[in-house]
């Protein structure tokens, strides 16, 4: 991105954060309260994902699955399942855009161990912040095949514009709403992507990519 795209991207992921996170602040509070007698400890998830340009940072949700090896849709508590359908698990995130290592906007930030599997048109989608949603989220999540998400995220870098992101996060709203693609059938998020024409893991919870 160029100095000034990135600063006039800052400036509105700044000037809509703010005011969110002041709204937000006591359902947040009611929410860990919430996990933290129904679930018990820890409230929130916290794992390294690659931001921008790969570089590793910590992402922040509420926490949503039990701990241990099961599959993810195992795991996954009543709870968690319920903020995953209004995506209230993903408020925590809000923080990591104040911190400047994600944008409201972008492709979402996936696992380490994908890096090395992504093809040279992939492995664009690291040339931008990631983003709480993005173009690939309002067009399917993940109802899509991992090859449909990773080109839309490609095709956001290539069209990103201010306007392009006013118009996602208006689209996400309505998405939210909706409830669509939260997960893909028998996950709770999507399975492991093991690189672009082979087969896809059917147990991606060990990874524990909440």
């Amino acid at each position: 991105m160029t100095p000034a795209a990135r600063g006039a991207k800052r400036a509105l992921d700044l000037a809509l954060t703010l005011p969110l996170l002041a709204a937000a602040a006591l359902p947040m509070l009611a929410i860990a309260l919430l996990l933290r007698v129904v679930d018990g400890s820890p409230v929130l998830f916290r794992q390294a994902r690659p931001g921008e340009r790969g570089r590793p940072f910590t992402l922040l949700k509420f926490r949503t699955m039990r701990p241990g090896d099961a599959a993810d849709v195992l795991r996954l508590t009543r709870l968690g399942r319920l903020l995953r359908a209004v995506s209230l698990d993903e408020l925590p995130q809000l923080w990591n855009v104040l911190r400047g290592e994600m944008s409201l906007v972008g492709p979402r930030p996936l696992l380490p161990q994908y890096l090395e599997r992504y093809d040279a048109r992939q492995r664009r989608r690291h040339e931008v912040p990631p983003g709480i949603t993005g173009l690939a989220q309002v067009e399917g999540r993940n109802s899509l095949s991992w090859e449909e998400k990773l080109e839309l995220d490609v095709r956001y870098v290539e069209e990103r514009s201010l306007a392009l992101d006013l118009r996602l996060i208006a689209r996400t709203v309505l998405a939210v709403l909706a409830r669509r693609g939260v997960s893909a059938d028998g996950h709770a998020t999507m399975p492991e992507f093991l690189g672009s024409g082979r087969p896809e893991a059917r147990h991606a919870g060990v990874l524990r990519a909440e």
